[in-house]
């Protein structure tokens, strides 16, 4: 089995995957200051719920954003899971172009979701990951990365609201009953919410535009449900983009590793 760890700024998912499916995920805050031991005693308790134990994973890839939390990472890898783990952007082999001056600057998860989308979605792409960042990413028709959009991410902006304003409070993200707030928590979430969905739609307007091509748009990361239904620019939405871009890599790299030790 294979174990795919996603590190963002906010969260770190941990999803298992069998060879045919996805057996389970779960997500944790990301805290630079877990070790190793902690990794491990947390993952345990949570795969024994799912009939899972650390031995029944034979190997493993990392995707992060943060690379003070690589360390531990790594270590829990190689101590409780017996196996050198692929890390994107040290031994991993993309198998896609980024076609930016510098591509080393890209966040290894925009790829990752590029590698991913592009196996699920045909055509030039736009993939919106809503996370501590909102990014919009162009993926062209032959898969490779041609850049894209960093925006503030929707509970960042809430969150900054709320600490810069000496009387505003801190609020749910939801869709609010009208846009015209009748009192400080609606008005703060119409604020939020129509102004995110306004956002993303026209930031793909604007981008497909530019483009000149038609485009497939597709929304992933850990708040993009709340934008289903009301974002009308969306095209599909999948929470999975990233762990299937993982898996693709980890797949075509374990093929690679195996032909050069023919």
């Amino acid at each position: 089995m294979l174990l795919a760890i996603d590190t963002g700024n906010t969260n770190t998912l941990f999803a298992v995957h069998d060879g045919a499916d996805w057996r389970a995920q779960w997500r944790s805050t990301t805290d630079m200051t877990k070790t190793a031991d902690d990794y491990a005693v947390w993952l345990s308790t949570l795969m024994q719920m799912n009939g899972l134990k650390l031995g029944d994973i034979d190997d493993c890839i990392i995707s992060t954003v943060v690379p003070q939390s690589l360390f531990n990472q790594r270590n829990f890898a190689r101590r409780y899971l017996k196996v050198e783990p692929f890390v994107v952007g040290e031994n991993v082999d993309l198998g896609v172009k980024v076609l930016i001056p510098k591509p080393s600057e890209v966040g290894a998860d925009r790829l990752v979701n590029a590698v991913g989308a592009h196996a699920s979605f045909p055509g030039p792409l736009i993939v919106i990951d809503s996370g501590t960042a909102t990014t919009f990413d162009i993926v062209s028709a032959d898969g490779s990365f041609e850049g894209g959009i960093i925006a503030p991410g929707i509970n960042l902006s809430m969150k900054a609201l709320h600490e810069a304003a000496a009387k505003l409070p801190r609020v749910a993200i939801q869709r609010p009953p009208q846009v015209i707030g009748k009192d400080t928590v609606v008005a703060m979430q119409s604020g939020i919410f129509w102004g995110y969905i306004d956002l993303i739609d026209g930031l793909v307007e604007r981008i497909k535009t530019e483009y000149g091509k038609p485009m497939t748009v597709i929304a992933t990361g850990g708040v993009a449900s709340l934008f289903e239904g009301a974002a009308t620019r969306i095209d599909h939405f999948d929470s999975d983009i990233t762990i299937k871009g993982l898996r693709i890599l980890y797949e075509r790299n374990i093929s690679q590793s195996a032909k050069e030790l023919k």
